[in-house]
């Protein structure tokens, strides 16, 4: 099937904020947390097609807060450090690398391992120090706070 750039640009987003909304929902499926998967993956593969690093960079890290959601540690640490490569490759300001930390951070806390977590959360605290708009510097360290918990800001 041959899309056009539009198609797969609107693809991404709507299965970006699919999966938005199903990380967001309280009474989680099966069938949910499975599109949601889905979903996230799509979503990246269609910005893979026709987006810019910044967009693979938050793909890879929607993946890994969807594995992370799912308790699987391995895949949520894999695709948290594929963000963290795409913010340090291509020079990604700082919001994103700390959300990077973040998923990182969040993925160490599935698996347990305090050391790490302990590690990413500051690095992701000090680099979210660095955002100049205080609208995103407030929304990173809610996130940021919730590693612990596992709870969803909104």
């Amino acid at each position: 099937m041959d899309m056009n750039f539009m198609t797969h640009k609107q693809m991404a987003i709507d299965l970006f904020n699919l999966t938005w909304d199903l990380i967001e929902k309280q009474d989680r499926t099966e069938s949910d947390a499975d599109t949601m998967l889905y979903a996230a993956n799509a979503s990246r593969y269609h910005w893979g097609v026709v987006g810019t690093p910044l967009n693979f960079a938050r793909g890879e890290w929607q993946i890994s807060r969807v594995y992370a959601i799912l308790g699987r540690a391995e895949p949520a640490l894999h695709h948290a450090r594929k963000s963290e490569q795409l913010c340090l490759e291509h020079d990604l300001a700082a919001f994103d690398l700390a959300f990077a930390y973040e998923a990182i951070a969040r993925a160490h806390a599935v698996s347990g391992n305090e050391a790490e977590l302990e590690r990413f959360l500051l690095l992701a605290r000090e680099t979210a120090e660095t955002v100049e708009l205080e609208e995103n510097k407030k929304w990173l360290l809610k996130n940021i706070d919730a590693v612990t918990t596992g709870s969803i800001p909104v």
